[in-house]
């Protein structure tokens, strides 16, 4: 057998170094020797037992198993159960320590293999050189110069960092949207600062840029829904650490960029299973859906419910969890092909422009009873139609307005149904860590069972936010949009 051992002295707090560290499929994402990796068979990286699966950047095919992990020792153990590499019976075990005389971290790295007759000398020296030296170098250049000696917080920055970001100096249309360079500061108390990878799409974000809601003060940057790495964290911030990866759809706007500093009390790290394009891509949608079905109509099996635009990105959510509830969903679009990807999401009925009104198709779909509720996004055209459609004690729950504010209506009309209405504001459902969780929680949840799921219709670099305003006002999407930052136009 042969043994390799390396150890150092990274400067910076054991919390920070352990908090990276600890995740065990995360290394693709700091140790300049893996390119890819992904978990099988678990949902979470520090679950004994559970199997990285990772590439190399030489094209080297590894497996590793985790064996044993500790917080209270900052330690872990694993072991290679099949490589391209050599290294039988490899066996592995890191170990933190803090220093005593500074907030440093003392790290030993050490492993046991059998390599094959004649190329003991090689293997050893790989190992120790381009695994553990050049993990240790990562490391230290990702964390080192990032803490503030004087506060007990982990990985706060010095300095401003150079990004990218859309800014809108006048409120207007997609054209106002423009890419400038921005200097990004380092985060305060309670702030973090992060990378994103991917950006979330959403009606609201034409709202902000128009001035419609009051959310965007130009010179701005829009966006609500974004996910990335944390690269640095402010004092006072406990929930997050440097490395991890972490999602959000919540104000104040400012996701329309490749780099951000902002607070963290609404910033969540995401499962190892959902991918940083599929959070951005469905975390606003499908928090929407939830609480528009579990909070602001607790939907009940064999309820009648009409769904607006059903194959966008909300609609679409909506259709497949009210039918997994087990409600009768008809849907409300303008196309052939989007009244299929409606029955594809599990509208029973699909109801198109035509010669006979909206509410005289629900009626004759219901047996003349109507809707018990209505989920209308599109506003102005179409608030008329809902109301008329509404079964007798209907609730109509119009959560946007596509084609415009629905405008002054006498409530008296609402008697002929004896009609409730509600409009709810996404900020109400998702103001606290806690509601945030427990929305999540159940999203999360849904996604993995397949009773929701992320579809990407449009991937659009981020320097081109004005033709993906464009193209979500032309109603000529489907699915979800997501600015991607750093690609070329």
């Amino acid at each position: 057998m042969v043994e390799v051992r390396r150890s150092t002295v990274i400067d910076a707090p054991i919390e920070e170094v352990w908090g990276i560290l600890r995740d065990f499929n995360g290394h693709d994402r700091w140790h300049p020797a893996v390119a890819e990796s992904r978990l099988m068979g678990a949902r979470f990286t520090d679950q004994v037992g559970s199997v990285r699966d990772f590439r190399l950047t030489g094209g080297e095919r590894v497996r590793e198993q985790l064996l044993s992990l500790s917080d209270k020792s900052c330690s872990f153990s694993y072991a290679i159960v099949e490589s391209d590499v050599p290294l039988n019976d490899y066996v592995a075990h890191v170990a933190l320590k803090p220093v005593t005389d500074g907030r440093r971290t003392f790290w030993d790295w050490r492993s046991k293999f059998r390599p094959p007759k004649g190329r003991e000398q090689e293997l050893a020296q790989l190992v120790a050189e381009e695994v553990y030296d050049a993990g240790f170098s990562a490391i230290r250049a990702l964390v080192v110069g990032t803490s503030n000696r004087s506060a007990p917080s982990t990985g706060f920055a010095a300095g401003s960092i150079e990004g990218q970001a859309i800014i809108v100096q006048r409120h207007g249309g997609p054209e106002e949207l423009v890419m400038e360079t921005v200097q990004v500061p380092p985060p305060g108390s309670g702030e973090i600062r992060l990378r994103h990878t991917a950006i979330g799409v959403n009606f609201i974000d034409v709202y902000c840029r128009t001035g419609y809601f009051d959310l965007l003060k130009p010179p701005g940057v829009p966006g609500m829904e974004a996910a990335g790495v944390v690269l640095d964290v402010g004092p006072g911030v406990t929930h997050l650490r440097v490395g991890d990866r972490v999602g959000y759809a919540c104000p104040p706007v400012g996701a329309y960029a490749s780099h951000r500093t902002m607070p963290a009390d609404l910033v969540f790290q995401l499962p190892e299973d959902v991918s940083d394009e599929t959070a951005a891509a469905g975390l606003l949608k499908a928090m929407t859906a939830e609480f528009l079905l579990h909070q602001v109509h607790p939907l009940q099996a064999n309820e009648t419910v009409l769904v607006y635009a059903p194959a966008g990105g909300v609609g679409r959510m909506l259709c497949q969890w009210a039918s997994h509830l087990g409600a009768r969903v008809i849907g409300a679009t303008s196309s052939p092909e989007k009244a299929a990807a409606a029955r594809a999401a599990g509208a029973e009925a699909v109801i198109l422009p035509g010669e006979i009104s909206l509410e005289a198709q629900v009626m004759e779909l219901t047996g003349g009873r109507g809707a018990d509720v209505i989920f209308d996004a599109v506003g102005r055209d179409s608030f008329g139609h809902s109301l008329r459609a509404l079964a007798i004690q209907g609730h109509l729950v119009s959560f946007g307005q596509a084609s415009g504010p629905v405008g002054t209506w006498d409530i008296g009309a609402l008697s002929s149904r004896s009609a409730t209405i509600s409009r709810p504001n996404f900020g109400h459902y998702t103001d606290t860590p806690g509601k945030v969780r427990e929305i999540t929680s159940r999203v999360f949840d849904a996604l993995r069972a397949g009773v929701i799921s992320v579809e990407i219709g449009q991937r659009v670099a981020l320097a081109d936010a004005a033709k993906a305003h464009r193209d979500l006002e032309g109603r000529s999407t489907t699915g979800s949009t997501i600015l991607i930052p750093g690609e070329s136009s």
